[in-house]
């Protein structure tokens, strides 16, 4: 199986929120997939950096990132996925998870 490596950066339009530590949530695992969330210096930007076996699905990946980066307004981060065949719905849940526990 072959893996592909998608990377992007977005501009958060929410309120600027930031996380003080890197965070880890989630699992590699049949239609699951675990993200890691750390700061990174003052860029103002949102950086992503997906692996996933699923080719063809870059357009897919920026929306759901764009839409999670402008609702929580996350900047001077980046956002590492590693997927195995995760659902949008599932992609969203453990953004907002990792999310939550960088909060608490």
């Amino acid at each position: 199986m072959a893996l592909q490596t998608i990377e992007f950066e977005l501009n958060s339009t929410g309120t600027p929120r930031r996380v003080a530590a890197p965070v880890h949530h989630g699992v590699v695992g049949s239609g699951d997939l675990e993200v890691l969330v750390s700061p990174i210096g003052k860029s103002g930007k949102l950086q992503v950096r997906i692996v996933t076996p699923v080719k063809g699905f870059e357009d897919l990946w920026r929306r759901v990132l764009t839409h999670f980066a402008n609702e929580t307004g996350l900047t001077d981060a980046l956002v590492e996925i590693n997927d195995n065949n995760a659902s949008p719905a599932v992609v969203a849940l453990r953004l907002r998870q990792a999310l939550a526990e960088a909060s608490a």
